[in-house]
């Protein structure tokens, strides 16, 4: 009975391992990737600094449903889907703060 058991597990054990390394290596970060970014488009709202997928960087103007009005440039306003946002700059933040520090470029910081 014993050696059932072990040709068993040893034809079956790989496979089971590698399921469970999937799972914990794979599937579970992506899944908290994906709920952290839908966290991020539920919360947009008015006033947000945003990049989009494109890359395009803009403040959100309007926000119904799942279209938002994006100010990219003076009098330039572009319609897109919500899913379209990669990142919002301001995040946790309200619009009324200041904006961030600016750091100096690279060639201008001292060596230390």
């Amino acid at each position: 009975m014993n050696e059932g058991i072990l040709a068993l597990v040893s034809a079956y054990g790989p496979l089971v391992a590698m399921i469970i390394a999937f799972y914990f290596f794979l599937y579970r970060p992506q899944r908290a990737e994906q709920q952290r970014r839908d966290d991020m488009l539920a919360t947009l709202h008015k006033g947000n600094k945003v990049v989009t997928v494109g890359g395009i960087y803009g403040e959100i103007l309007d926000i119904k449903n799942n279209v938002i009005d994006l100010k990219i440039a003076d009098k330039v306003v572009v319609k897109l889907t919500r899913s379209a946002v990669s990142r919002n700059i301001t995040q946790g933040k309200s619009p009324q703060m200041a904006p961030e520090k600016e750091y100096p470029a690279e060639e201008e910081k001292q060596d230390e």
